[in-house]
């Protein structure tokens, strides 16, 4: 009587292992797929900005707009600025010198 009551529980621990098993990979699958995703978006976003003519044409506007605690505002800059806000949602409310430094880091 002993043998087959160890028997079943061994299979039902097994059984378990096997079913949190599928779900931890499942549950992987989902935050790697969604990982991949934002990183897409992410990616896709920066290189379209970086390689707006604009943005790279206010580099060096952006360069002397730091360099002098924004003092010094190229026209290229202020389109840069303009292009930014339009375009991206997150640099509505940054500050100027935020984005003049995010221009030269990109």
């Amino acid at each position: 009587m002993r043998n087959p009551l160890i028997a079943a529980t061994l299979g039902l621990l097994l059984l378990a292992d096997v079913a949190q098993a599928h779900t931890l990979v499942a549950t992987s699958n989902i935050l790697i797929r969604a990982t991949q995703r934002t990183l897409d978006f992410t990616s896709d976003t920066t290189t379209s900005i970086r390689d707006m003519k604009v943005i790279r044409e206010a580099r060096d506007d952006a360069a002397s707009f730091v360099a002098s605690n924004g003092d010094i505002r190229g026209a290229h800059l202020e389109a840069a600025f303009d292009t930014l806000r339009t375009r991206v949602p997150e640099a509505r409310d940054a500050s100027d010198q935020v984005l003049a430094e995010a221009i030269l880091a990109l």
